[in-house]
């Protein structure tokens, strides 16, 4: 945790420095116009200033559920949310600070969270005591192999964003750019969830493979398996059969909607079994199988995804961007669920003989 904590502010500052040195074109490769702009700039520069209790707050609230404090886990971000939503209207409409007044509110609710979650861990409440510790690198080149597909996963979203808001903007128009906007919100309302299943059950399943508990373990993951496909299935099955319902959510531009409609059933075949492969890239991390889950992470996106969304519009238009997302998925999850079984079966072997 020492370590992990050292990372985390080593980080913070080179994401702060990197990120205010480029954040012009950044934010224009993201989609800013020069309409925008002057708003999104004012916006990051002031959340920027907070990447550090951002970091705080998310990266040190692992070790709060990973000692089985779920509930001052869920607290820690309950208090950055409710304190975001109430400093939003204050702040932007009540103090007229407008753009700047939603940056700073953010800021604000991340530094309590983040001082919420040092306090705690700091606390006799807490089985784990953060202090100040040498840098041990051995650790933390373990840690950063376990964390580098995590990472992988959560930055080519910033790719894929631009990856198609350019090919939609070249082969489609505004309409399509916003069209593809409605549709990652909702995939968000899908995977959220799911992503919270697994982030709960992965200390179950690293602490029973580090005890040995062969049986426990495998139970464990045919029942994350299962919960998090019956959950994609769900969610996902709502966009494909009754697109009107989550489209209706984000606009009411008649014609946004209905492009969103038609295109959202195709966009969202492939999450429905998503599930499998977000249970199995948790899996692989809680049995410390860093390559594999690097693996996985490049396989749907940098691999699969981007790739598709550039090739398969020179042939099937706009269109094609969006059929890119569902192919990626079915590869990659036939691809993971393979590994996963191949992966699980010489674990048990060797937890057998270990035993």
């Amino acid at each position: 945790m020492g370590n992990s904590a050292w990372l985390l502010v080593f980080f913070s500052i080179v994401l702060t420095i990197g990120f205010l040195l480029f954040k012009v074109p950044i934010l224009y490769a993201f989609g800013a116009s020069s309409k925008t702009i002057a708003y999104a700039n004012e916006y990051i520069t002031i959340y920027l200033l907070g990447t550090i209790f951002v970091q705080l707050a998310l990266g040190l609230n692992a070790f709060i559920s990973g000692q089985g404090a779920a509930k001052a886990a869920m607290l820690s971000v309950l208090i950055g949310a409710v304190i975001n939503i109430v400093l939003d209207p204050i702040f932007i409409f009540a103090l007229h600070l407008g753009i700047r007044g939603a940056a700073l509110a953010t800021a604000i609710s991340q530094f309590v969270s983040a001082v919420w979650v040092v306090s705690f861990l700091k606390s006799k409440r807490s089985v784990l005591y953060l202090k100040l510790v040498r840098p041990d690198k051995s650790l933390i080149l373990k840690i950063a192999a376990l964390g580098i597909a995590p990472f992988v996963m959560q930055s080519t979203e910033s790719l894929v964003t631009i990856t198609f808001n350019t090919g939609l903007q070249r082969y489609g128009g505004d309409l399509y750019v916003g069209s593809m906007s409605i549709l990652m919100s909702i995939m968000q309302l899908i995977v959220i969830p799911v992503n919270g299943i697994t982030q709960g059950v992965q200390p179950i399943v690293s602490y029973n493979y580090g005890a040995g508990n062969r049986l426990r373990v495998k139970e464990t993951v045919i029942r994350l398996v299962s919960v998090c496909l019956l959950g994609t299935l769900i969610l996902a099955g709502v966009a494909i059969f009754c697109p009107g319902i989550y489209a209706s959510m984000f606009t009411n531009d008649a014609e946004l909607v209905a492009l969103t409609c038609r295109i959202m059933p195709i966009f969202f075949l492939g999450i429905a079994i998503f599930g499998i492969q977000a249970a199995c890239q948790s899996t692989f991390l809680a049995l410390g199988q860093a390559k594999v889950s690097l693996f996985i992470a490049m396989l749907r996106k940098i691999i699969l995804l981007i790739p598709l969304a550039l090739i398969l519009p020179k042939f099937l238009g706009v269109k094609g961007i969006y059929i890119a997302e569902p192919v990626s998925d079915v590869i990659s999850v036939i691809v993971t669920s393979v590994l996963c079984v191949i992966t699980l079966k010489r674990i048990f072997i060797e937890m057998e003989d270990k035993s």
